[in-house]
């Protein structure tokens, strides 16, 4: 009987010891362990971090750290880490907590507009996902890259399309050079190669171009136009004598892209330069700027006209004056002379 009750004592000890222990691990698998009030906590992971690093950068997320280790080693994440971007949920438990750090790695919105330099565009991206600006701007302008794909230090400004993208916040330099490349190859489709062809143009004198129109209007009603007025001038062997470009042509020469140009001085139409169309016919070696992909289409789409001049309209800001003769465009000109001597530009 003795023996008995003392089997008994066991055996209530034993299951209230099991049961401790199974209440503690559940606890700390499955109680809520999130700190936030927001639906949700984003948290980024490196591709070289360690778990002590993943620690640091969920300890303000969570509110037991050590019941998250714990099951971060049972489940081997620790051994495991992946970068990237995760979504954690409020109240999630440590068992959510870490399969959503196993493989919930969601994609970011890359976007980028109109950037003048690759080191511009650098900058940007580096904001976006986990690749530097240094390691970016090393891939963009890699020799072996660029030769491979036909580019230079004039066209290889052409290849990346402003736009939005997803990509993985962990995503490396090269990965997004190469994707971009792939865009831009999908970008020009048969029915704008078309377009193109029958322009005359190559896809990078189309950029290039488009850049141009680009730059003289931000209004994008007013880009079919535009471009059809220069579209004229190539074919009749006219220069474009597009202030845009000289302005780049200052900035190259001195290499200052960060340099606020209001007004081309006569003096600047002397510059030496490749870019400057008021000295050389025809389109420039590459972009001046990425240009939207309005501007691109604007090109490639053309209103059709007999223009050949164009003058900003002081009455309305933003458009342009048109006109098909030097004397029309010389009277449009006359009062945006007046207007910026009135705001006393200099430069």
């Amino acid at each position: 009987m003795y023996i008995k009750k003392i089997l008994v004592a066991i055996l209530i000890i034993g299951l209230l010891a099991g049961g401790a222990f199974a209440y503690m691990v559940y606890n700390a698998v499955f109680t809520p362990n999130t700190i936030f009030q927001n639906n949700e906590a984003y948290v980024y992971i490196k591709s070289n971090d360690t778990f002590e690093d993943v620690k640091q950068s969920m300890a303000p997320l969570l509110k037991n750290m050590e019941t998250f280790e714990s099951v971060a080693r049972k489940k081997s994440y620790i051994s495991n880490i992946k970068g990237g971007k995760y979504a954690i949920a409020k109240d999630a438990n440590n068992n959510e907590i870490v399969n959503r750090l196993r493989s919930g790695n969601i994609p970011v919105k890359v976007s980028f507009n109109n950037q003048e330099t690759l080191e511009a565009l650098a900058g940007r991206i580096s904001s976006q996902i986990e690749a530097d600006s240094i390691s970016l701007l090393l891939a963009f302008n890699d020799a072996s890259f660029l030769n491979e794909n036909g580019l230079d230090k004039t066209t290889k400004l052409g290849v990346y399309i402003p736009n939005s993208y997803e990509f993985f916040w962990n995503t490396s330099a090269e990965s997004f050079r190469d994707r971009m490349l792939k865009e831009y190859k999908r970008f020009w489709n048969s029915e704008r190669l078309e377009k193109a062809q029958k322009l005359n143009l190559t896809p990078m004198e189309v950029i290039s171009l488009a850049s141009i129109v680009h730059k003289e209007t931000a209004k994008v009603e007013e880009r079919p136009r535009v471009a059809g007025l220069y579209l004229n001038r190539i074919r009749k062997r006219m220069a474009l004598q597009a202030d845009p470009t000289v302005i780049y042509a200052i900035k190259e020469h001195s290499g200052n892209f960060d340099q606020v140009i209001k007004r081309v001085l006569y003096k600047d139409l002397e510059l030496d330069s490749p870019y400057n169309t008021y000295k050389y016919i025809g389109i420039p070696p590459g972009p001046i700027t990425m240009p939207d992909i309005s501007a691109i289409d604007a090109v490639l789409s053309s209103e059709k006209h007999d223009y050949l001049y164009m003058v900003a309209n002081v009455e309305n800001f933003g458009y342009h004056m048109f006109a098909k003769s030097l004397a029309q465009h010389n009277r449009n000109k006359e009062q945006y002379i007046r207007w910026i001597n009135a705001q006393k530009i200099s430069r």
